[in-house]
């Protein structure tokens, strides 16, 4: 279980980092929403993976760590409203530039 879940958080900080790295804004976008789910899933983990626990402390034998849930939970929310700002940033920026290159050099962005 934890090398599985080991590889899923290397997958999606491989393939996040891939796609910021390109020169486009859309998955520029993608790359850090699913650098994002790479992060809230190592957060998630370290509060040790348990079958049937609760995170409430004294009800039953086995309980989780109720931080790391409300950790991811809040991340998830940062990242929702921080997507929907990045967003508004490129879209602003393409229909004032007409595209949506981000690799343009100084003679590039002259009016011809």
């Amino acid at each position: 279980m934890e090398a599985l879940l080991a590889l899923a958080i290397g997958l999606l900080t491989a393939t996040g980092l891939y796609l910021m790295l390109r020169q486009r804004t859309f998955p520029v976008i993608l790359g850090l929403t699913f650098l994002s789910y790479a992060v809230n899933l190592f957060l998630f983990a370290s509060g040790r993976l348990a079958l049937n626990a609760i995170p409430i402390i004294g009800t039953s034998e086995t309980y989780t760590d109720p931080l790391p849930q409300a950790l991811v939970l809040t991340a998830i929310v940062i990242s929702f409203g921080m997507t929907a700002v990045i967003t508004i940033l490129a879209i602003g920026g393409h229909l004032h530039a007409g595209h949506d290159r981000i690799d343009l050099d100084a003679e590039d962005e002259a009016p011809k």
